[in-house]
């Protein structure tokens, strides 16, 4: 089950905030095997949804099973318990607000979703279900952590939507600028969070916590083991690893401590809006021209429907393939006649240049098999079945495009990042939030009562 959960979504994992990731198990009530359901207690209460015992258990030991093999990297098993716990608040918070909202997602959704796990894994959704199923996983709640995290997707969306937006001028000023011609870096981060409204004492707690974290890397711990016991952020139990960033991408209060800094330097701690930061940078590297391969292609796709079943695709599919390849009928009338997508369905099929993950990752693996003006046997996708037709390939020059493309991105990531840093904070400030379990308490970053 783990090494499904660590292939959700990928694209829709990227396109969250680190704090709307989804826990893994984090949806299932159900006890451990052995324990009766008297012993479920309820932990914590947010608003009038309860997180129980179960909850808890099951999603701190999928991340003990995650570092099974280097279990001395993990923290304290109370501080494990904190840093789940909060999780399980924070989208418990999320998921309350998009039903408030009325953001909800269909079962086509979660089908789709469904099928781009199982692609991913080289299996069919089937074969899939079999899998978790033999786990000892219940397969409707894999089904349901897929659409809480599709569920927390919409709603970010809908949260920036209207408050990101971003100008030619900001484009080209960026461009201008001495942070985006400076690269790339790839850091590592430890965040010691500070409650909204917090006093003295609690802002003193939080400074000797990031004191003790240096220190514990000062004398020879490991950075990512230091993020997992001390980190307060969403990606701590990651090993604090934030990937690699362009200069113009981190929050411009670290970025000149970053520029200063070789690889392999730790800062000391930095104090930002939301508490002490630890960065280290563990990489670097200059731009470079944007060389790739594009692709010509042609499709024919088959959507399962109300008037087709998945099963009448897929006959159908291979009908129109032996046509194609028998018969030699003609590749762009039979898109006309056929083909579900309203893209392309009109220009016979033509789906113009592209690079090659454009289309989906189902079509980027059909693409690298196929030599030029040759059609692929049908195949799946999350839409249905895919007929494809390589028609050429070609060396662009996308460097000014990309920069540009990159540029706007990186503009809105960081609007769009603030923005839903806000929406949580304020979802926090305004929920009402018990933990029942004094050991799970934690001041520094557990949310109070309100």
């Amino acid at each position: 089950m783990k090494r499904f959960l660590a292939l959700l979504l990928p694209a829709l994992v990227l396109a969250l905030p680190a704090q709307a990731q989804l826990l893994p198990n984090a949806g299932t009530n159900a006890a451990p095997a052995g324990q009766t359901q008297s012993l479920d207690r309820i932990v914590a209460v947010v608003n009038e949804d309860v997180i129980l015992q179960s909850e808890l258990d099951n999603a701190v030991r999928s991340i003990q099973q995650q570092y099974a093999s280097q279990p001395g990297q993990l923290p304290p098993m109370n501080v494990l318990q904190q840093q789940v716990l909060d999780r399980l608040i924070l989208m418990k918070l999320q998921l309350q607000k998009a039903d408030d909202q009325g953001v909800h997602v269909s079962d086509a959704q979660v089908d789709q979703a469904v099928a781009e796990v199982a692609q991913q894994n080289k299996m069919s959704p089937d074969q899939l279900r079999t899998e978790v199923q033999r786990s000892g996983e219940d397969f409707g709640a894999f089904r349901q952590q897929l659409a809480d995290q599709l569920t927390v997707q919409q709603l970010h969306q809908s949260v920036v939507h209207d408050q990101v937006s971003v100008t030619d001028s900001e484009i080209d000023n960026l461009l201008a600028s001495p942070s985006y011609k400076a690269g790339e870096v790839h850091l590592g981060h430890i965040q010691i969070s500070i409650p909204s409204g917090a006093d003295a004492a609690a802002i003193q707690a939080a400074a000797a916590k990031a004191e003790a974290a240096i220190n514990a890397i000062k004398g020879g711990m490991d950075f990512n083991a230091a993020a997992i016991r001390y980190s307060d952020a969403s990606d701590a139990l990651d090993g604090g690893d934030l990937g690699w960033r362009r200069m113009d991408e981190i929050p411009p209060a670290f970025a000149d401590t970053v520029a200063n800094m070789k690889p392999g330097d730790v800062s000391p701690a930095l104090r930002g809006p939301t508490g002490f930061h630890i960065i280290k940078l563990i990489g670097q590297r200059e731009p470079s021209k944007q060389i790739v391969t594009e692709y010509h292609a042609r499709q024919i796709m088959l959507k399962p429907s109300e008037l087709m079943t998945p099963e009448q695709a897929q006959q159908k599919a291979q009908e129109l393939y032996e046509q194609l390849t028998t018969k030699h009928a003609d590749f762009a009338k039979l898109a006309k006649d056929n083909s579900k997508d309203d893209t392309t369905a009109n220009l016979g099929g033509d789906m113009g240049w592209f690079a090659k993950d454009a289309w989906g990752s189902a079509i980027a693996q059909q693409l690298a098999q196929l030599k030029e003006n040759q059609v692929s046997q049908p195949f799946q996708t999350g839409n249905g079945w895919d007929i494809l037709q390589l028609l050429g390939t070609r060396q662009s020059d996308l460097t000014t495009q990309m920069e540009r493309d990159q540029a706007r991105q990186a503009i809105g990531n960081r609007k769009a990042e603030q923005a839903y840093d806000d929406f949580l904070r304020d979802l926090r400030a305004n929920a009402f939030i018990n933990v029942l379990v004094p050991a799970l308490r934690d001041d520094t970053n557990t949310p109070a009562a309100s």
